[in-house]
């Protein structure tokens, strides 16, 4: 097949690594892509919102198949146009993704169908969210904007003080943009947060490994929330017991309470979870691979990920056998200087060519891309992702480790305790 794969990070270079391991792929085209991906497949210099110009070159080059797992052009409706189009997409539909694109419809069909998360209320008036702050909400407290807000939108308060300042920052600032034309002011939870992918075919779902990601921007989850730092698979806090309460409590019924409200899910639906005191909670839902857990997840699967994709969109995934190694992975994160503030682009990379032919090793590119003297350089905040694999998750950690002291540019800025929880086990 000859393929189109949407986007251009970190995730879409672990996509791009799976799809060419099928013998089904003949030609992978990516637009936009990036500096790594440019090493396996043909990119275009075409936007993720782009649909008319994806849709013409998909027809132009006989493209038998599109894939995207971008939140904004999902939400959109990419895979709606394409589809209007004639053509075969991997994805989900714009009235489906709405289970991402507003926090607000999450938290109301967990509320309608006894999905199991934290105790919110919802504001569109920025003076009344600080009145219920002032009056009733206890602390701390999670301000999250309605939004999409590149996984950003998501404010922990201390105090009334903090979430006075946090209300301003999201509904009258608008920090994260549209994102914050409604507030969600939820209960903290707490407890050790897992993220669970699945594929979803509208009725059948089949569960990935589970991951854990790192979202804070320092050591010892100090620091603002990023896009993710670092991540691991599978978590050994994932237990069989945890996983049998999830099963019977969350995943089915989040496919089944979208197929009932007429907006059945098709894709990769991701599970944030906090396994508290109570039992685990949904914390967000995704309506695309999660992304920094893409890059420890996809490395693991044995499964042709091509026939996967085909499953689901034929509304045959019960047929599919989904398998991963008997193995482990972790990520660290290479970020510019600065993020998720100001950092600068731009910055020669050296060393990427220590992980050619290193087995169990790989560098995904988040935000590189090709300066005009042919060098690859940092273009975005979140630059590698340094994925290995190993025997256990202590080994897993140790070789990324050593792989990301391989790679330096300067400014390179990255966690130094992914996986550091493993500890306690």
């Amino acid at each position: 097949m000859k393929i189109l794969l949407i986007g251009g990070g970190g995730r879409e270079h672990a996509m791009a690594a799976a799809i060419v391991r099928s013998p089904r792929c003949e030609k992978l085209y990516c637009a936009p892509g990036n500096a790594g991906i440019a090493e396996i497949a043909e990119c275009v210099p075409i936007g993720v919102m782009d649909f008319d110009t994806q849709i013409a070159f998909a027809k132009e080059q006989g493209i038998d198949f599109v894939v995207c797992s971008q939140d904004d052009p999902l939400c959109a409706g990419l895979v709606n146009a394409h589809e209007a189009a004639g053509l075969r997409v991997f994805g989900t539909q714009a009235e489906a993704a709405v289970i991402e694109g507003s926090k607000s419809f999450a938290k109301n069909l967990m509320k309608k169908y006894g999905i199991p998360t934290a105790a919110y209320e919802i504001f569109s008036d920025p003076g009344k969210a600080a009145e219920y702050l002032r009056e009733r909400a206890s602390f701390p407290v999670v301000l999250k904007a309605d939004g999409l807000a590149l996984g950003k939108g998501v404010l922990i308060c201390g105090d009334l003080e903090e979430a006075l300042s946090g209300v301003r920052e999201i509904m009258e600032d608008r920090r994260f943009g549209d994102a914050g034309r409604e507030l969600v002011v939820e209960e903290f939870m707490t407890g050790r947060e897992v993220s669970v992918l699945a594929f979803v075919d509208g009725r059948n779902i089949k569960l990935m490994s589970s991951a854990q990601d790192h979202k804070r921007a320092g050591d010892g989850d100090t620091g603002p929330n990023t896009g993710g730092m670092g991540t691991f698979s599978p978590s050994p806090f994932y237990t069989e017991e945890i996983d049998r309460q999830c099963r019977e409590r969350i995943y089915q019924k989040t496919v089944d309470a979208m197929a009932a409200e007429g907006r059945p899910f098709r894709g990769v639906l991701y599970f944030g979870l906090m396994m508290t005191q109570d039992g685990p909670k949904v914390v967000e839902y995704n309506t695309r691979f999660g992304d920094p857990e893409a890059q420890v997840v996809l490395p693991r699967m044995k499964t042709d990920i091509l026939d996967v994709m085909d499953a689901v969109i034929d509304g045959r995934l019960d047929s599919v056998d989904l398998e991963f190694e008997d193995n482990a992975a972790v990520c660290v994160v290479l970020a510019s200087g600065g993020y998720p503030g100001a950092y600068e682009k731009g910055r020669e990379i050296r060393g990427l060519g220590s992980f050619r032919n290193q087995e169990g090793c790989f560098c995904f590119h988040a935000g590189t891309c090709f300066d005009k003297d042919g060098r690859v350089v940092t273009d975005g905040g979140r630059v590698l992702g340094i994925t290995a694999t190993g025997r256990t998750l202590r080994e897993a950690r140790e070789n990324s480790y050593r792989a990301a002291e391989q790679v330096s540019f300067d400014g390179k800025y990255m966690r130094h305790d992914i996986g550091r929880a493993l500890d306690e086990i």
